[in-house]
């Protein structure tokens, strides 16, 4: 059961007070199983559906949902020196593919755990998003569903300036009960994502965008620089000086 549900009013078409965004994906195999972010708005519990607007705001059409990309049923398991591993605890009769632990999960280490008794886990989740208008990106979890079973943890968010930093996403996962199996499900709500414009009443057009040279140019000069620097905000400033004018191309199909 959900509070939210996809936006049934489709997005306007551009205005003076709409500003655009574009998602992209990074290249790489089977991108066809990531979809597009969908428009979401806050469903009014059973016999308030009156006081609806009330209750959904022009604001809420700035939260987009991101469905998860694949089934996952993980466990923590140790190796035979007593270190964390993940186990695929999938049961024979799903749909997970053996393959998507190996290639999209990521154990981190002890040392970069919040807790030593709760395991950090990382899934790669290679959607960008990017603007020409200042605009800050919230990843948060996906509060309004329920998880069954609940989720063993919690989602570690972030906030960052798309304008000036549209790096790749990640899913960060604090496993607060580890002795509890992790299970996603393909098509399920994964996170949300909150978009805060320099215009409270600003609407929101989600586009799909266009890798073009100019953005890949951009994208090399952030991309990986927590291997070298902690408090990556503090670049932002070489990432407004070093900005192209324009990063953002509609993506042109058919």
């Amino acid at each position: 059961m959900s509070w939210f549900k996809p936006a049934e009013t489709p997005i306007p078409e551009r205005e003076p007070d709409t500003v655009e965004i574009g998602w992209l994906l990074n290249p790489g195999e089977a991108t066809f199983i990531y979809d597009a972010p969908r428009p979401i708005e806050i469903a009014p519990p059973p016999g308030m559906e009156e006081e609806g607007p009330a209750l959904r705001g022009d604001a809420t059409t700035q939260f987009f949902e991101v469905p998860c990309p694949f089934d996952l049923h993980v466990r923590l398991g140790r190796d035979a020196n007593g270190k964390p591993r993940l186990l695929d605890a999938a049961p024979k009769s799903s749909r997970q593919r053996h393959n998507v632990l190996r290639a999209h999960v990521t154990l981190m280490g002890q040392s970069r755990w919040r807790d030593p008794k709760r395991p950090l886990l990382q899934v790669g989740a290679p959607w960008r998003f990017v603007t020409d208008a200042p605009v800050q990106m919230t990843q948060l979890p996906a509060i309004g569903h329920y998880y069954d079973p609940p989720l063993p943890g919690l989602m570690i968010g972030g906030r960052f300036p798309i304008h000036l930093w549209p790096r790749s996403l990640m899913w960060a996962f604090d496993w607060w009960e580890p002795q509890k199996d992790l299970v996603l499900r393909r098509g399920e709500p994964w996170f949300y994502l909150r978009f805060e414009t320099e215009r409270p009443n600003c609407r929101i057009e989600m586009v799909e965008a266009e890798m073009t040279p100019e953005l890949t140019e951009f994208c090399k000069g952030l991309d990986g620089v927590t291997n070298y620097v902690n408090q990556t905000f503090k670049l932002f400033k070489i990432a407004q000086e070093r900005r192209p004018t324009t990063l953002l191309k509609k993506k042109v199909r058919g």
